[in-house]
């Protein structure tokens, strides 16, 4: 079968090129002709694992091509999904901006030939499909398609594992004949026994915004026991081990943190509150989930503060991981992009290191401090912030960190190592959701309360 994609960002490149492993002749469009000649060498402009082996593949098979020309890709093509960006709106007011997907719809109208399926693989709103269709069939009356809603639930960091071994397939469509053709283009997990979920569109758009706000209900709602297991004296730990146990809950998205981020969950939960408001159906729940992810990361500015004695000017931050999670270089909406502002107002230095986040992120913030390795970043610093959890940050090499600080102060933003551990090492050490580990651990180093000050 002959595939377009239009736009060859993350979900376009990854869905690309696993369906050319499945055996069919994929084509990759996008405007910026620099990033079409590196894919066309089989380079990734993104980091995710497995992706650029994957695109070598394909290319050398001729089984995946990239594109500027529209006209190449789209006449010939059996299906045509659109998966450019819709991010919020630049207004501010959580709506999804569908400019880059409407633009879409009117190139590719004029150039169909023949029965098409033109697949929204972007996540929109509902309703999304049908105004696709009715673009297309204004500016080309004569064209034969269905427009259908087929969303994508991939994780960065982990995308070429879940395209291939996916929990379901949900595919929104009110012709049999386009549902035909996409289990069609899905045949090797449909063969699998992967579930397909055959529907209208707009529960196929509704169902992307319901999985995403639910993941992030579970974060945020996880966030706020460890807040109140700080208060009461629990050990969030245990608590998650607990509640992980129970199989109508299950332990995934029960992990305490700086709160969500990402290219998804942000957007989308913003853009089901609009969507919900909109219709007069408000969904309150979710509203909440956005308020304390939001109230989560100023927590985390005060937890890092009062670490740093109360007064953070003049003083030195290390800080492991900047990307929003590990296995991917994206930093879009990273909570480290709302904590160290603030701090760095105050007059806290920033030293930083990221496997494959540094780059964008010098962009983002010049002023900081970028380091080659993180025992680098912990010179001279005050405290270190493990902001991310990156495998190598896992097993670091605590006497090293801490022989290089000044002293040993680690805030621990996403529980990677226990207090057990910490005290042990003779840190000051800070996580989340276990109470007053810092006063049970001050005694450990004594010698270093009067150039810390006053908790």
């Amino acid at each position: 079968m002959k595939i377009t994609f239009v736009g060859a960002g993350y979900v376009g490149l990854v869905s690309g090129a696993c369906l050319s492993d499945f055996g069919h002749e994929v084509t990759c469009i996008d405007t910026n002709p620099e990033k079409i000649e590196l894919l066309s060498r089989g380079k990734s402009p993104i980091y995710e694992p497995g992706l650029e082996p994957l695109l070598q593949k394909g290319i050398g098979l001729k089984r995946l091509s990239f594109t500027t020309d529209w006209n190449q890709a789209i006449p010939e093509a059996d299906v045509v999904f659109i998966a450019v960006g819709t991010p919020s709106s630049r207004r501010g007011d959580g709506y999804a901006d569908l400019s880059y997907v409407y633009s879409a719809a009117r190139t590719l109208a004029p150039l169909l030939k023949g029965y098409t399926v033109v697949v929204n693989k972007s996540t929109v709103p509902v309703g999304t499909a049908r105004e696709v269709s009715r673009i297309i069939k204004e500016v080309n009356p004569s064209t034969d398609i269905d427009v259908a809603s087929n969303p994508e639930f991939l994780r960065e960091g982990a995308a070429i594992y879940d395209f291939t071994h996916p929990d379901r397939i949900v595919i929104g469509a009110d012709s049999e004949r386009a549902q035909e053709k996409l289990k069609e283009v899905y045949r090797p997990l449909y063969l699998a026994n992967t579930p397909f979920v055959a529907t209208n569109p707009e529960t196929a758009e509704l169902t992307k915004y319901a999985s995403n706000a639910f993941l992030a209900t579970k974060i945020s709602f996880v966030n706020e026991m460890a807040n109140l297991c700080e208060a009461v004296g629990a050990h969030v730990g245990d608590l998650v081990h607990g509640l992980g146990l129970d199989k109508r809950i299950g332990p995934k998205f029960l992990h305490p943190g700086p709160g969500y981020g990402g290219s998804c969950f942000p957007k989308d939960t913003l853009s089901l509150v609009r969507i919900a408001q909109e219709h007069g159906a408000p969904t309150r729940i979710v509203e909440t989930v956005v308020e304390v992810n939001n109230a989560q990361k100023a927590r985390m500015v005060r937890k890092i503060r009062q670490a740093l004695g109360g007064n953070e000017s003049g003083k030195t931050l290390a800080v492991l991981g900047l990307t929003f999670k590990p296995e991917t270089d994206d930093l879009r909406e990273a909570p480290a992009f709302s904590i160290l502002p603030p701090l760095m107002e105050k007059g806290l230095r920033i030293r930083a290191h990221d496997p494959v986040g540094m780059i964008e992120a010098k962009r983002l913030l010049p002023e900081i401090f970028y380091c080659g390795n993180p025992y680098e970043a912990c010179e001279e610093a005050d405290a270190v912030c493990l902001m991310t959890e990156w495998n190598q940050y896992r097993a670091l090499d605590l006497e090293r960190v801490k022989s290089k600080m000044r002293q040993p102060i680690f805030i621990d933003l996403r529980n990677v190592y226990t207090p057990e551990i910490m005290k042990q090492a003779g840190f000051y050490y800070v996580s989340i959701g276990k109470k007053d580990v810092m006063t049970l651990l001050e005694s450990q180093w004594p010698q270093k309360k009067e150039k810390r000050g006053s908790l």
